[in-house]
């Protein structure tokens, strides 16, 4: 005979049971809807990325993409906060039952790069650019990202009262960088409070990438994406006529020579077993006419690493090889080394729970865990204060060998927008399946 006890508890069961099987059936109803209504995006999300990529805005100047992004977000109802880190925009729709935080991110700025292509809708736009005339050109694929976002946006808010939890859309300006003397970017967005009111629980982002066959998922656990320095090297010389180089001390003869040095800080004198490193330098000014040996000379590049450590020790060699090169040709180096983004560190325990996700949206076949990548991400900043998950999502153009497709940052630079479906349903599936069993 069963007594009163236990009566209560095959009865609690019982409940617990229909409660499973009912999240259950709520999950296969609600996935079906999100993936009709994403297959139903795709035009609008084309259209999209289309206008965004003839009107593109450089870092902090994305007034016109910030504009449209907010009126999309208010007509779908979702609460709208704008002006955030100068130009972003965070939208929050709160679903019909509790649950987690979720953030998505996409950044919208384009770059100083002047386009070189046949499309329809390729950008005209010209600006003035460190003081050199210059087109504008979405030549990394952030107009895709913000379409990608707007869309995700669209197909929650239709679904919100079968929503768990909170989401939270960023759309962030700046991630190529403020202009000089302004702050922006991820880490103004973190300092205003992005992640708080309400608290993020945890927050996803993609990028899509030329160099990858399209419909591919790149992913990996731990540090994804290098942390990225800038760094100056200002070289003092002694000016002198061309024909009397010995009159004066050459800083552009001097700088060949440090250039060189620098290589070999990472070719000799940095164990790569341990972690991949990159020194490039990508700016050089200096002189003012054909026979006059300038008295200075500016040169400046970036710096990628994945260990702090190793971080540490090539800042100082950098600064050793520049002056101790321009001292031995009785020059002065002053080198100034700016740190810019941590690196992007993938929650190990969130992303391995996620990858399933992924597959779902993509197919088992074409989620790869790739090698860390020597690109750097202000993403980074949001993943330095909650778990996150960031990835590529392949945008090779179908007839281009990836290994010889055009790269991001370049004027060939060019995306198949088939990528943004597969970016698209992948960001759905890790929120709908995050939202329905959270990391704790």
């Amino acid at each position: 005979k069963l007594t009163v006890m236990s009566r209560l508890s095959l009865i609690v069961i019982a409940l617990l049971m229909l409660a499973i099987v009912s999240n259950a059936q709520v999950t296969a109803s609600l996935q079906g809807k999100i993936d009709q209504q994403a297959k139903e995006m795709e035009t609008k999300m084309i259209q999209w990325r289309r206008d965004f990529h003839q009107n593109p805005e450089l870092s902090n100047r994305e007034f016109k993409t910030a504009a449209k992004v907010a009126e999309h977000l208010k007509a779908l109802g979702i609460e709208v906060q704008t002006g955030v880190a100068h130009t972003g925009v965070v939208g929050i729709l709160k679903g019909g039952k509790p649950g987690p935080v979720i953030a998505l991110r996409a950044d919208m700025d384009a770059l100083p790069v002047t386009e070189r292509n046949s499309l329809s809708f390729a950008s005209k736009e010209r600006t003035t650019f460190n003081g050199l005339e210059t087109g504008v050109m979405h030549a990394c694929g952030h107009d895709a990202h913000v379409a990608i976002l707007m869309s995700v946006a669209e197909v929650l808010a239709n679904n919100k009262n079968d929503l768990r939890g909170t989401i939270k859309f960023i759309f962030q300006p700046a991630e190529e960088g403020a202009p000089a003397g302004e702050k922006g970017g991820a880490g103004l967005m973190v300092e205003e409070g992005v992640l708080n009111n309400p608290k993020v629980d945890v927050i996803f982002g993609l990028h899509v990438r030329s160099i990858t066959k399209l419909g591919i998922i790149e992913y990996r656990p731990r540090g994804f994406m290098a942390a990225s320095d800038w760094f100056t090297i200002k070289v003092y010389g002694k000016q002198s006529h061309g024909s009397r180089p010995w009159l004066g001390i050459d800083p552009i003869v001097v700088s060949s020579q440090i250039i060189a040095g620098l290589q070999t800080i990472v070719s000799r004198q940095t164990d790569l077993t341990q972690a991949a490193a990159v020194i490039s330098i990508g700016r050089i000014n200096s002189g003012i006419r054909e026979n006059i040996i300038p008295e200075t000379l500016e040169m400046s590049g970036t710096i990628r690493t994945f260990d702090p450590q190793m971080q540490k020790i090539i800042h100082e060699k950098i600064n050793l090889t520049a002056t101790n090169i321009a001292e031995s040709a009785g020059a002065r180096a002053e080198v100034i080394i700016d740190k810019k983004m941590p690196v992007t560190f993938n929650n190990e325990k969130l992303t391995k729970q996620m990858v399933s996700s992924l597959k779902r949206a993509a197919g088992n076949d074409n989620v790869v865990e790739i090698p860390p990548d020597t690109g750097s991400e202000d993403f980074a900043f949001y993943v330095e204060k909650v778990p996150g998950m960031f990835f590529f999502v392949g945008a090779c153009l179908p007839d281009v060998d990836p290994a010889k497709a055009p790269s991001h940052h370049t004027p060939d630079f060019m995306m198949d927008e088939g990528s943004m479906e597969v970016g698209l349903k992948a960001m759905l599936q890790l929120t709908l399946d995050y939202m329905y069993a959270p990391t704790k």
